[in-house]
């Protein structure tokens, strides 16, 4: 993934703009939610070292070409969550999947739904046509994201996992150009 340096989307009365160390106490205290430890490969608790860690993981993924994780803002400066665009898990396919968070205090303003439409833009900007969402099954929440950001969910066989001492069922979304 080829992107610019200094990435600054604009568009649904948003500003997707790169993590900086001065957001590292607003990604624990969004990140550090019930919902987004039930739904998320993220860690639980998320806390100042946790952010730490997730915003290196974040630049080094970003270094390598594999990954661009936004902070979701109105203003350009307070984040309210994150849309992400990585490589699927083999690396070796030609699209993107593509991931979203709110804060808790922020839900129900539509902020992931318009961030996923931004997103999926500059994705389709950067020549990506394989775009795709992995919902599971148990979050209507975030599939009506899906919906409402012009994903359809796949005919393709569900994909079992156990993630954090959980079974969890995970169904794939698409967008088409």
């Amino acid at each position: 993934m080829n992107v610019p340096d200094d990435v600054r989307l604009t568009g649904e009365d948003l500003i997707l703009r790169e993590w900086t160390e001065d957001d590292l106490p607003a990604m624990a205290a969004l990140f550090d939610d019930p919902a987004v430890a039930r739904f998320t490969p993220l860690v639980t608790p998320f806390d100042d070292q946790a952010a730490t860690a997730y915003l290196a993981k974040a630049r080094r993924g970003r270094a390598e070409g594999k990954r661009l994780h936004l902070a979701i803002t109105e203003d350009g400066e307070k984040p309210l969550g994150e849309v992400l665009m990585f490589h699927g898990k083999d690396g070796d396919t030609p699209g993107l999947e593509l991931g979203y968070s709110v804060g808790s205090a922020y839900r129900g303003r539509k902020l992931a739904a318009r961030a996923l439409r931004v997103l999926t833009a500059y994705a389709r900007e950067l020549g990506f046509d394989d775009l795709e969402l992995v919902i599971e099954a148990e979050n209507p929440g975030s599939q009506g994201v899906a919906r409402s950001a012009g994903y359809h969910l796949t005919d393709s066989p569900p994909l079992p996992l156990t993630e954090k001492g959980r079974e969890i069922t995970l169904y794939r979304w698409v967008h088409r150009p």
